[in-house]
């Protein structure tokens, strides 16, 4: 493979589309309706925001791929037609599709619109990547579970089709989000976009008897945890010189269009610097991990794509839901780049690490509103004095204060500040 591998962010808002174009991603991926396998994320896009979001990424030689992952009933088949059409007008870059049928209906309703198979076709092998591609797939991304080693035989025997692999974001419990626990409990089916994320829960285990109808509660050992079906998150950061090496992936994809913000940026930035170093003959691995450590996660695991799923006993995390990150997020620069919008409390000199996009330049000041500086090879801001525009002054400011405060000078758009968190194990943190 001759080109460069492309590195593939979500895009659950026009927001997050940006922050990850501007923060490194190459391309994006996102949707609108409930035909897209994120219902909560496709209702932040309206139509005119998702032509908007392709826009903002054409005009930066950037690319848009809409998922229209779901799988759709017999009656809503009139429907998914009239969406397909209307979100192939916007000129996008491709559909992500999940079944065989939907990816007819694209190429007959689109011709010429690349269309790519969504992971939840779960494929494995080159059978399956033969049939599809012969049906009309210009790129498989291939299920969760498949081996580096079947990849670059799937490249070996199909070398014009395109592989796409996930690196980051939640795992499932479920082969490759085929998974009814949610269905059951609460009536939201994943494969629909509405996964209630029922794996992640805590529960209590009981042992019945059925000649007597007595029922026990299993007691857990402390330290064991009833968390039994939450899987660990995937980072593969410090395997991308692995993954690059073999030259078999097209595409590198980062999971996780309904996280926030500042994960969209952070995500973008760590794998594009890992993108970069590689080829750059500079990889190293701490730097990636250092920003992706500070993201709240349910401990990372590395997977299956380096090894095999029989070979793994660490892809769970028993005793906790999620985790909070070495970081916590104090606040975001307005997309003027002119204010500091508060997202934790924060109070005079409070120092803050600085993250902008790769390659962006802030001026070192140090006057009245504050001070931007350098230490150990990262960038920090404190503010001397909270002030609004209309000259109030703040002892402290805390998230629930919307009022823009005056910077020391302009930044990048989108621009995230972050202070030092506590490792909280075991909690679940808004």
């Amino acid at each position: 493979m001759s080109k460069k591998v492309e590195l593939l962010s979500p895009a659950g808002s026009l927001e997050k589309l940006k922050i990850a174009l501007d923060f490194g991603a190459d391309a994006v991926y996102g949707g609108v309706s409930h035909f897209s396998l994120r219902i909560r994320s496709g209702k932040e896009f309206s139509m005119e925001d998702f032509a908007e979001g392709i826009e903002y990424a054409h005009a930066r030689g950037k690319k848009v791929y809409v998922t229209i992952n779901g799988f759709p009933f017999n009656s809503q088949l009139e429907l998914l037609k009239k969406h397909i059409v209307a979100m192939g007008a916007l000129n996008p870059d491709a559909f992500i599709v999940a079944t065989p049928g939907v990816l007819k209906l694209c190429h007959d309703l689109v011709p010429g619109m690349p269309l790519h198979l969504s992971t939840q076709a779960n494929v494995m092998n080159v059978l399956d990547a033969q049939i599809y591609h012969e049906m009309g797939a210009t790129r498989i991304i291939t299920a969760r579970e498949i081996s580096l080693k079947d990849l670059v035989a799937i490249k070996k025997e199909l070398p014009t089709l395109e592989l796409e692999v996930f690196v980051h974001g939640s795992m499932c419990f479920a082969y490759s989000g085929r998974c009814l626990i949610s269905t059951l409990q609460s009536g939201r089916v994943p494969n629909r976009g509405s996964c209630a994320n029922d794996c992640r829960f805590e529960y209590e285990m009981y042992a019945a008897n059925p000649e007597t109808g007595t029922l026990f509660r299993l007691e857990e050992d402390e330290g064991v945890g009833t968390y039994i079906m939450n899987a660990k998150d995937l980072n593969l950061a410090s395997h991308m010189k692995e993954i690059l090496d073999a030259g078999v992936v097209d595409s590198v994809k980062v999971e996780g269009r309904t996280k926030t913000a500042y994960y969209a940026a952070t995500t973008a930035k760590a794998y594009r610097m890992a993108i970069n170093d590689y080829y750059n003959e500079e990889f190293n691995e701490d730097k990636y991990q250092y920003e992706l450590q500070s993201l709240q996660n349910r401990g990372y695991t590395d997977a299956y794509l380096v090894s095999r799923p029989f070979e793994r006993n660490d892809t769970q995390s028993l005793d906790f839901s999620m985790q909070l990150g070495t970081h916590q997020v104090s606040g975001v620069v307005n997309p003027e780049g002119t204010h500091f919008l508060c997202k934790f409390k924060t109070e005079p000199n409070d120092e803050m690490e600085v993250v902008f996009p790769l390659g962006s330049e802030v001026a070192i000041v140090d006057n009245d509103i504050g001070t931007t500086y350098e230490k150990d090879g990262r960038f920090y801001m404190k503010l001397k004095e909270i002030k609004t525009d209309k000259g109030k002054v703040y002892e402290a400011i805390h998230s629930g204060n919307t009022n823009e405060i005056i910077l020391p000078t302009s930044f990048p758009a989108f621009t995230f500040f972050r202070v030092p968190s506590n490792l909280n194990m075991g909690t679940n943190p808004q």
